[in-house]
């Protein structure tokens, strides 16, 4: 673990080491997640050669003019995956603050394969749902793919820290995260040759849903802003060669409040640190299985206890999270 001011966190030393070491490193995980539950992670494995054809396939799509793009758009509002264009997202509006759009395009994309059996019609019609590819994009959705599947792999890889750090067996996950409903999502902010609006970001201020997210932020960039535990706004800083790590509001549910899902936010740096020039990021969005149940984990509650929360289905969560969000918006 690294002494930095922001946790860099080494998951090649913890995959390597024995169980006594992996207990004292999943401990250290424990108490960033239950302060900020962000974190970088360093030495994760993905190839070089993934990354590489992921930057350049998205950075080609968002360059294209936007008739080209909206060629790929969701076809109505409310459908999970395709393009995203500017003014169509706001996510403070999920916490019903009303804000500007956000300075902001994105593609996104599903899982990319529905599990044998699936036979329920809100997953089939909502996380199964297709994902729109770009037409004539040479070599993206190939690329795509690829980056997915590593993600989906690291994901699984970073419940396992967590099982050792909740003090659980170390594939105690496996099982709840083996057919994901996960999304991933390739984020552009555009380079802004005006001073935005008053409250408008280029991400509002919002949590995630899922058990845990994973960022590529493009190297070097800034913006990204996290709830420090003294209630300020602190800065995210790059990090080379890691992604950054986030749990999500299912995970707080899951650890009965024991790790944080902290509010976040990309803000608009100073023009003198770069602020009005284009960024982009990869944010995996990982969400245990459809039909998973999570309820408290034993380890998360005191003896004689009552846990705080229901159990939960992942899938109609989700689901539910989504639709007051649409909510919120329709407000």
């Amino acid at each position: 673990m690294s002494s930095q001011a922001f946790p860099v966190f080494d998951l090649g030393v913890f995959e390597a080491a024995t169980d006594g070491e992996k207990k004292r490193l999943g401990a250290v995980v424990d108490e960033i997640c239950r302060s900020t539950g962000f974190l970088a992670i360093s030495n994760h494995g993905i190839d070089d050669a993934v990354i590489a054809a992921i930057w350049e396939k998205a950075r080609a799509f968002f360059d294209q003019p936007a008739e080209i793009k909206q060629q790929a758009r969701a076809p109505y509002p409310g459908y999970p995956y395709g393009y995203l264009g500017p003014g169509t997202e706001a996510l403070a509006k999920s916490r019903n603050v009303d804000t500007p759009p956000d300075l902001k395009e994105s593609f996104n994309g599903g899982p990319l394969e529905v599990p044998v059996g699936m036979t329920d019609p809100e997953a089939l019609g909502f996380c199964y749902a297709a994902t729109i590819w770009p037409e004539g994009a040479k070599g993206f959705a190939e690329a795509w793919k690829a980056y997915y599947r590593s993600m989906e792999d690291l994901a699984a890889r970073i419940m396992r820290v967590f099982a050792v750090g909740l003090r659980l067996e170390e594939h105690f996950f496996d099982s709840y995260v083996d057919t994901p409903i996960s999304a991933l999502r390739a984020l552009n902010y555009p380079a802004q040759d005006v001073e935005p609006k008053p409250g408008q970001l280029r991400a509002g201020a919002h949590t995630d849903y899922g058990s845990l997210t994973i960022l590529l932020p493009e190297p070097g960039s800034r913006g990204l802003e996290i709830i420090a535990p003294d209630g300020g706004w602190t800065a995210v800083p790059p990090v080379p060669g890691a992604l950054v790590i986030n749990i999500g509001d299912l995970m707080a549910l899951w650890t009965n409040d024991r790790w944080v899902s902290t509010m976040h936010r990309v803000v608009n740096p100073p023009p003198k640190e770069s602020g009005m020039k284009r960024r982009q990021s990869l944010a995996f969005f990982h969400q245990p299985n459809w039909f998973a149940e999570i309820a408290c984990l034993p380890s998360c509650m005191r003896p004689g206890a009552k846990p705080k929360y229901e159990p939960v289905l992942s899938g109609p969560y989700l689901m539910g999270k989504f639709k007051s969000t649409m909510t919120a918006k329709a407000g």
